[in-house]
């Protein structure tokens, strides 16, 4: 099975021994071996329902398959990487922030709300479930990774939101007189609430 690892602090390593991976369209920095890369379609799935949520939601996810024998290496504008292990769970992750899929992994969209009344822009998660490994991109530095407790709900920007994973309930907070404070009073209209037991993962800059 293909493997991903974390060569550096900006670049993911992906190993494949006559097996493939999925990474994001326009990833590859360089490759050794002997590799083939093609159109893997979006990270809504297959088939024409998700090809309907793609249109709907704007969050096509442009990936390519890698596929062969050797290593490949994979960077996008110098964020930084991380891995995450999945075992049978479900990762929800903002699509802009996933980089590769390894494993037997799917991947469906689904919608969170809306980004701001004033633009009706929404707000829509990819949601990855199976057995394997995703690796995730961070803006501004390192991913940040905060516990969830039933004692300690977390609330984050949805412009630094990056992943979730766990036993948790999203629900939004209307209140966000502390944009106006800190002079975002223009923003999103709402902030992600998260209630319940897991990890939600930031990016400590704003998409």
């Amino acid at each position: 099975m293909a493997q991903l690892f974390q060569a550096s602090t900006k670049v993911i390593e992906a190993r494949v021994n006559g097996s493939s991976i999925r990474a994001l369209s326009g990833s590859m920095v360089a490759y050794e071996g002997n590799v083939s890369f093609k159109s893997a379609g979006f990270g809504g799935g297959s088939g024409v329902l998700a090809g309907l949520k793609q249109r709907a939601t704007g969050e096509a996810l442009s990936l390519m398959e890698c596929q062969g024998n050797g290593r490949i290496f994979l960077a996008v504008n110098a964020q930084h990487v991380c891995v995450i292990e999945l075992n049978n769970e479900q990762l929800r992750v903002e699509s802009r922030q996933l980089l590769a899929l390894a494993g037997n992994l799917q991947t469906d969209v689904t919608f969170a709300g809306l980004r701001g009344a004033s633009t009706g822009q929404g707000l829509f998660t990819t949601v990855v479930s199976g057995v394997g490994q995703v690796a995730l991109l961070s803006a501004g530095g390192p991913l940040i990774h905060l516990e969830v407790s039933p004692q300690y709900p977390l609330v984050v920007d949805p412009d630094a939101f990056v992943c979730a994973k766990g036993n948790l309930q999203q629900s939004f907070v209307t209140d966000v007189s502390w944009r106006t404070v800190v002079g975002q009073g223009s923003g999103e209209a709402f902030s992600l609430r998260w209630d319940g037991v897991g990890l939600v993962s930031i990016q400590p800059a704003e998409r």
